[in-house]
């Protein structure tokens, strides 16, 4: 948010335990639509031409926006699902510790590329299987104020495209890896419930207070179900001990292209957007 130069800024209320955040920045943040055009060039890209490299890579600078409202400066995050480090990045830019977890080798490969081209240190990355984070002690020796991650979309990603984007050439399928351990190969139902036992092991690492943010897409609906993956997760986890569902932002990202999908014959949804979805974990 910009601040006119003439204007103090305005004080943090000392009962404010979330964050470093003024009242005016707090109430700026709780748009429920963050509409956004990153750079994909320069130096405002944060290596974007080495991130790319991720089928959906979550820009920095979004994701140090949700890690300046729900942390205070040296607060702990964790990313169960690292990928590429929009969220390891956006915490080195906000003087946040964080560790990734990701079972992608190649991802990490990235992300530590990526630190040495914008000469960041790179934060902990464990290559490794998030629904077993208990066998890694440097994640089990902390409490962790803000688990903030983008989970797969169940098999969005692995299944071929279809339609317009195929006719131009863009059906391939691109899932994340091609492990039987990545949630991204799992069909809906399974994957749905493979997240619920995952974040059921992960969120007793948050201190009582602290938040879980997860990104989601719907997919398109189908004859038998709605698919609005968002509604999906939320009826899934809001049940889980401790879990307390306060909401979602939508993420509309400008940079997306839009296609003719069913002209000429049938409505369907060019998406560019997607859920923030919200929970606070209360023991």
């Amino acid at each position: 948010m910009m601040m006119d130069e003439a204007q103090e800024p305005s004080p943090i209320d000392p009962r404010n335990r979330l964050n470093d955040l003024s009242g005016r920045e707090w109430t700026y943040a709780l748009r429920s639509v963050i509409s956004t055009r990153y750079p994909t060039r320069g130096p405002e890209a944060y290596a974007h031409h080495l991130r790319r490299l991720h089928p959906s890579p979550k820009p920095p600078q979004l994701m140090a926006e949700l890690v300046r409202f729900f942390t205070k400066r040296g607060g702990h995050v964790l990313d169960p699902f690292a990928g590429v480090g929009g969220t390891l990045i956006a915490c080195s830019l906000e003087g946040r510790s964080a560790i990734g977890v990701d079972l992608s080798e190649v991802y990490a490969a990235c992300y530590a590329e990526v630190c040495a081209t914008l000469e960041i240190a790179p934060q902990p990355y464990i290559i490794g299987d998030s629904r077993h984070l208990q066998r890694y002690p440097a994640i089990t020796a902390q409490r962790f104020d803000l688990i903030l991650t983008d989970p797969p979309y169940a098999q969005m990603l692995a299944k071929p495209k279809t339609g317009e984007r195929k006719k131009r050439g863009q059906g391939a399928a691109t899932p994340f890896t091609d492990s039987a351990d990545d949630l991204g190969n799992l069909g809906y139902w399974e994957f749905l419930s493979a997240l619920r036992d995952l974040f059921a092991n992960t969120i007793p690492l948050l201190r009582p207070g602290g938040h879980l943010v997860l990104f989601t897409k719907d997919l398109q609906p189908s004859p038998d179900h709605h698919n609005m993956l968002h509604a999906d997760i939320v009826a899934n986890l809001r049940d889980l001990p401790g879990l307390e569902y306060r909401g979602y932002q939508i993420w509309h990202d400008q940079s997306q292209n839009f296609y003719p999908f069913g002209y000429p014959f049938t409505f369907v949804a060019n998406q560019v957007h997607q859920f923030i979805l919200i929970f606070r974990y209360r023991p």
